[in-house]
This record gives C-alpha cells, sequence and structure tokens, in this order.
C-alpha cells in the first residue's frame, strides 16, 4: 500500500464548527475496539478509535480496506500507575517515545486523528500532566500538519475545562469519556462556558459506578434490552443535539471485555456474537433498523424477584427463573445459563480484570423457553445468573441477577 495522508483539519463556520476530510464535511460515526470492522462498516460506522499503537499498521491497514478512519491513542503515563510527571527525565523519554508513534504512522491513509492519552486525569493530583500534554501536541502539531490532535478526558468539569484550556492550546478540540450523563453534556460545557468543539470518545451504558446497588453493595447491570434504548436516547441528547459543537463520537465497546461482569460494556459476547446494542448503533448511524434484529428481553425474574429486590438466597435452595424473550422475527432462539461468582477483581479506568470461573451443575430443569429451576451453590457469598439468548440470526439478548447466597 503506497502511504499518502488525507488530511483531516476542524473548520470553523457560521453554525459552528465541523471536522474536514478530503475537504468534505465528516461527522464521526465511530466506536472503539479493533475487532469485527466489517460488521462496523455495514451498521454505518465511519471510524474506530484505539487507545494505543499496539500493532498499529495492521490496524490502521484493515480500518482502511473497510472504508473507515482511525483516531489513533498514544499511550502515556497515568499518576495512577506510578508516572511522575514532576520527574523531567520520564517525561522526556515519554516525547521521545510518542515521536516514534508520529513518524511510523503519520502518513496512513486511514488515520483521522491523534489521541494523546486516555484518562490521564483520572485520580490525578498533579495538573503538570497537562504541560506534558501541550508539549507533545505542539510537537505532532510540527511533525504532522495533515491530522488532527486531541487529549482524551474522563468527563469534564470547570476546573479541568480551565486547565486544559488555558495549557494544551495545540489540541483541536476537547475528547471525553462519559457514560450516565452523556444526556446533559451539551447543556453543562455551556455552563462551564465552553461553546467549542468535542468528540464523545467512550459513552454506552450506565457505568458500574452509577447504578443501583444491591444490600450487599454490588452493581445492577442494565439488560441489552435497556442498553440499546440507553445508547439511542444518549446519542441523541448528547450528540445530535449539539450540531457544530459535537463533531461525532466512539460508542464503547466494539468488542468484548471483562469490566465488572463479561457482558457490561461489550456489544459482543465472547463467543463473537453482537448484541441487541449493535441494532441500535445502526439505527444511530443510518436512521433505519437493520432488516434482521437481536432478540429482546422482556422480563427476568429469579423467584419471582428482578435484580432490584435484593434477593438473598439459602445454599442449594431451588431457584425458579422466569425469563420472558421478545422477537422481532419468528425465527426463533436458544438460552445458554450461567452462574458467576460475584467478581472480586475489580479495577478502575477500565484496567484489565480477570473474569470469575463459571458454577457448573446446578441447572436442574429447563425447558429451554425461559422457564427454568436451578439449586443455589452452596458456598455462601455473591453471584449472578446470566442468560444469554441467541436468536437464529446470529445476534444476542443477555441479562443477570446478581444474588447472595446467605
Amino acid at each position: 500500500m503506497s502511504l499518502s495522508p488525507v488530511k483531516s483539519e476542524l473548520i470553523a463556520t457560521s453554525n459552528g464548527y465541523v471536522i474536514h476530510r478530503d475537504g468534505k464535511p465528516y461527522f464521526i460515526k465511530g466506536a472503539g475496539g479493533r475487532s469485527n470492522l466489517a460488521l462496523l462498516a455495514q451498521s454505518g460506522g465511519n471510524s474506530i478509535r484505539t487507545w494505543g499503537t499496539d500493532n498499529a499498521k495492521a490496524v490502521l491497514d484493515e480500518a482502511h480496506k473497510h472504508g473507515l478512519t482511525v483516531m489513533l491513542g498514544l499511550r502515556i503515563g497515568h499518576e495512577r500507575h506510578g508516572f511522575d510527571y514532576n520527574d523531567e527525565d520520564a517525561v522526556a523519554k515519554q516525547k521521545a517515545w510518542v515521536k516514534t508513534q508520529i513518524l511510523a504512522f503519520k502518513d496512513h491513509p486511514a488515520l483521522l486523528a491523534w489521541g494523546i492519552g486516555n484518562e490521564v486525569d483520572l485520580f490525578y493530583s498533579n495538573t503538570k500532566v497537562w504541560f506534558a500534554v501541550q508539549d507533545i501536541a505542539a510537537m505532532i502539531k510540527a511533525l504532522d500538519p495533515n491530522h488532527l490532535i486531541t487529549t482524551v478526558t474522563a468527563g469534564m468539569d470547570k476546573t479541568k475545562l480551565d486547565l486544559i484550556l488555558e495549557r494544551v492550546p495545540d489540541i483541536d478540540y476537547l475528547s471525553i469519556n462519559i457514560y450516565g450523563g452523556l444526556e446533559t453534556l451539551p447543556k453543562a460545557l455551556l455552563d462551564m462556558g465552553y461553546s467549542g468543539p468535542y468528540v464523545v470518545t467512550e459513552w454506552g451504558p450506565t457505568g458500574h459506578w452509577q447504578v443501583p446497588k444491591t444490600d450487599w453493595d454490588v452493581p445492577i447491570e442494565q439488560t441489552s434490552t435497556q442498553k440499546a434504548q440507553s445508547y439511542r436516547e444518549r446519542y441523541a441528547a448528547g450528540v445530535l443535539a449539539a450540531p457544530g459543537r459535537a463533531l461525532g463520537s466512539y460508542a464503547f465497546l466494539w468488542g468484548q471485555k471483562q469490566e465488572t461482569t463479561p457482558t457490561w460494556y461489550g456489544v459482543f459476547t465472547e463467543a463473537g456474537y453482537p448484541n441487541e446494542v449493535v441494532d441500535a448503533l445502526h439505527y444511530n448511524w443510518q436512521g433505519t433498523w437493520p432488516s434482521v434484529r437481536a432478540p429482546y428481553i422482556k422480563s427476568f425474574t429469579l423467584n419471582g424477584k428482578v435484580a432490584l429486590n435484593n434477593i438473598h438466597v439459602k445454599p442449594g435452595e431451588p431457584l425458579h427463573v422466569n425469563l420472558a424473550v421478545g422477537e422481532y422475527q419468528a425465527d426463533g432462539y436458544t438460552i445458554r445459563w450461567e452462574v458467576l461468582p460475584e467478581s472480586t477483581d475489580i479495577k478502575a479506568g477500565g484496567d484489565p480484570e480477570s473474569r470469575p470461573q463459571p458454577v457448573p451443575g446446578l441447572v436442574v430443569r429447563d425447558n429451554h423457553t425461559g422457564n427454568m429451576t436451578l439449586n443455589a451453590p452452596q458456598k455462601p457469598g455473591g453471584y449472578r445468573l446470566f442468560a444469554y439468548v441467541l436468536g437464529s440470526s446470529g445476534k444476542v439478548a443477555n441479562a443477570n441477577i446478581p444474588f447472595y447466597v446467605d
């Protein structure tokens, strides 16, 4: 592949701001992740976001093959991981490393923007990080005049906004990760005194730190059906409702990961099946639903109780499950059940977590239509019952209910 860059730039108009790519307006319809790119393009997406430059050449090539652009992440040190922004030598070495990455990938035709760091402000105290970010931004601007430059924050508040506007003048726009709260972001930014451009670089379901908890202090996850609705409502209110300011977004996560649970953020199952959120993103990006849709969850109870009911059971007690499923096309479905101990490997900021191992042999009766009986685990503690509903279309609805064995 001959490498020639495609210019992207931020244009100020009488109606606000717009990205131009190759001279034409470009609204980011993106997702974070690097797998299943054919489906992303088919769903109406046009861009992906990475968090670092691992395998960047292959990622850029694959994106280009599918007509997608890439916001390429530049991984820089986090104070919460031990990086010291008072250490001038470490900061200089980091900048030198970033330079190698800019020179390696700046001419790739799929490149849209550089993202300097991801949530370096999460649990930070040393605001010198913004001087380091600016130093890198100024360097990129000198080395690569063809691409946009931004830095990604964990949410936004007035103090952080003022620091960034003052100390990092060489970024083109703000990039903000926000989950619950995206609905009010356009107004919140105006209230902070900012009417400039922004991209929402992570958004999706309600965050595990934002939802109601059980009386044993574990978060209650939305069903895939509730998530799909959230993805539609938040996109409409937090992105589409701010024309001339919102330049687009990257939904989280076009992939799968263990974070609190194996299903909280990914729009694919571990086996690679897309869930209902993929259909919602298709709607967001194209304004129409796909011709074949995932099944959906009508209701899900354990012993007649829903997840919000603080379900306590006894060791070995028979538990009665009812899962009501809806279909958009009558093509049938299968249900897979799994009981996992509550995860104890909980990290912050998306750091890697290990998946709990399932408890086997608990199901005693299953009529394969959503009515099922299982025995509670013998070992006391917190668990979750997961239901995966796989339609004949190859799309999934999923849900889980936390319960506690006393």
